[in-house]
């Protein structure tokens, strides 16, 4: 395992531990899988793959993380090596970052 000491301090990492639907032959706890995650500044979150439980939720909160950090500035899926790229051009926009306003521009009055 990667220490999470050696990553970027943007990454976004999710614990999670699968096969809750086998609760009798757990051999991590809730609790130390908890407290893991808390110590290794992760997020957590239990899975089921066989009854789908919060499997999409991972992938949600995954995201929903990355969209905060966008928002928040933290990450600039504009800036080279950030990690982050967009998919289908046509999905691109450009955002004015938070706090920015629009410069007057001197216009042609050809």
């Amino acid at each position: 395992m990667v220490s999470p000491d050696t990553l970027s301090p943007n990454i976004v990492i999710i614990l999670c531990g699968n096969k809750k639907d086998l609760d009798a032959d757990r051999e991590v706890t809730f609790l130390e899988a908890s407290r893991f995650a808390q110590e290794n500044e992760l997020m957590f979150l239990e899975t089921s793959a066989l009854t789908g439980e919060n499997v999409e939720e991972g992938f949600l909160k995954c995201a929903r993380t990355i969209l905060n950090k966008i928002d928040s500035g933290e990450l600039d899926p504009e800036r080279m090596g950030s990690g982050i790229q967009y998919g289908d051009a046509s999905l691109r926009q450009l955002r004015q970052p938070r706090g920015t306003t629009t410069q007057n521009k001197q216009q042609c009055n050809c």
